[in-house]
């Protein structure tokens, strides 16, 4: 079997992982947000609870306590929610390895803007998300972090600033990606590195006899109020892989920021109505004027593109000089550009599908692989009645690919 089919395969089976561990996080994320925000006072709570909630799920009662410190004693059996967590993000970062790091010189440096070799791509992806989250740790540790207003208005000048440097360097596509996984290691790294240490402390406290100090669940549930609103920015960058309107336009990085604004209206509205609080009417029109600002600026067209393509190199120069490439140039190009194309000619669509352009032999060449998984190995594309591919069509991508494949093979 050909590498890029089982490659192809752990991508997805990862991208499974990755969703369905998301989910998990993210359901009981948002679920301990509004119970803690709904807890009401009982006259009949015990020492040291702050509130109480009765809930119904599933043909029964529930009813639930917090202590705002610790309970008087450690109960017998304790469920720590952190996994799910852990699970996403560990699944995340294959999924980074697997699709951006893999091909580099494809889908993450994008040789219009840097010339940058592949292993400098990828240093700088890692080093990015781990520098970001220690700027991030001494924010929320310095005198800003108790003014949270203030801190969630500098946090969002840094994320903007984020997305507008990572368009500089990566491709349209891996900057809107990395500053999801950027956002997304904050809030992995909140839960391993602050919110469950925390809680250790004070279980430890509570086993060893002594009083907890209530500093370390404030601090936890405060880290925990930023992940909330976090949430939805960082679901939305993960999707926008499939949507280049939003990230392979001039004003990218605005439409980020855009996005993090419309995390907070959201979240505002549901963790306003989760605290029975007056209903927050103002957040749906300002919501709807951010999402229309974001569909306005993708109007404004792509990127200018360079005046000449850069040159050749590496995997991408093993394909163009394969066996057979300049027939599979011509049949890419003749198929595929009329979507593929910085200004598609296809009714209907507004912008190349995953900011994938296909336009030029040299760009054929640079997407070997993506070729050979969609209109090689399988009949993906072209879809449906843009599809004039032959069989005959298909094996002369198929044998271009693996010929190029081959010699990759042999030079490294």
């Amino acid at each position: 079997m050909d590498a890029a089919l089982l490659w192809d395969w752990a991508t997805f089976a990862m991208r499974w992982l990755h969703v369905v561990t998301a989910i998990a996080w993210i359901g009981s994320s948002f679920y301990f947000i509004a119970l803690d925000l709904g807890l009401r006072s009982a006259p009949d709570l015990p020492k040291g609870a702050a509130g109480e909630e009765w809930q119904v799920h599933g043909g029964g009662f529930y009813h639930i306590r917090k202590y705002l410190v610790a309970p008087e004693r450690m109960p017998e059996h304790l469920t720590w929610f952190k996994w799910e967590s852990y699970a996403t993000w560990l699944s995340g970062a294959a999924m980074l390895i697997l699709v951006y790091w893999h091909r580099a010189d494809l889908f993450l440096i994008d040789p219009a803007k840097i010339a940058w070799e592949p292993w400098q791509g990828m240093a700088l992806s890692a080093a990015s998300l781990t520098l970001g989250w220690l700027i991030y740790d001494a924010a929320c540790k310095s005198p800003l972090g108790n003014y949270p207003a203030a801190f969630m208005a500098a946090l969002l000048v840094a994320l903007t600033a984020m997305a507008w440097g990572y368009g500089q360097i990566f491709t349209d596509r891996a900057a809107f990606l990395h500053l999801g996984a950027y956002t997304a290691t904050i809030m992995t790294a909140n839960v391993f590195l602050i919110i469950i240490p925390n809680q250790k402390i004070v279980v430890a406290d509570l086993r060893a006899g002594r009083a907890p100090d209530p500093k370390y669940g404030k601090i936890a549930k405060l880290r925990s109020m930023h992940n909330n609103y976090l949430t939805l920015p960082v679901v939305f960058f993960m999707l926008s892989n499939h949507a280049p309107l939003a990230f392979a336009t001039s004003w990218a990085w605005v439409i980020a920021a855009l996005v993090f604004l419309m995390g907070v209206t959201i979240r505002h509205w549901f963790n306003s109505r989760h605290a029975r609080k007056p209903a927050p009417y103002w957040t749906i029109p300002a919501t709807v004027l951010l999402f229309g600002l974001c569909v306005w600026l993708s109007m404004l067209g792509p990127r200018d593109a360079p005046e000449e393509e850069a040159a050749l190199t590496g995997t991408a120069l093993q394909f163009a000089q394969a066996p057979g490439f300049d027939e599979v140039a011509s049949l890419v190009t003749a198929h595929c550009a009329m979507c593929h194309t910085r200004d598609p000619a296809y009714e209907g669509i507004l912008a190349a599908p995953k900011g994938l352009i296909l336009d030029t032999p040299e760009a054929v060449a640079r997407a070997a692989e993506p070729v050979f998984i969609f209109a090689g190995l399988t009949a993906a594309m072209p879809p449906g009645a843009a599809n004039f591919m032959t069989p005959e069509d298909r094996a002369a991508i198929r044998a271009w690919y693996r010929a190029g494949a081959e010699a990759e093979l042999a030079r490294n």
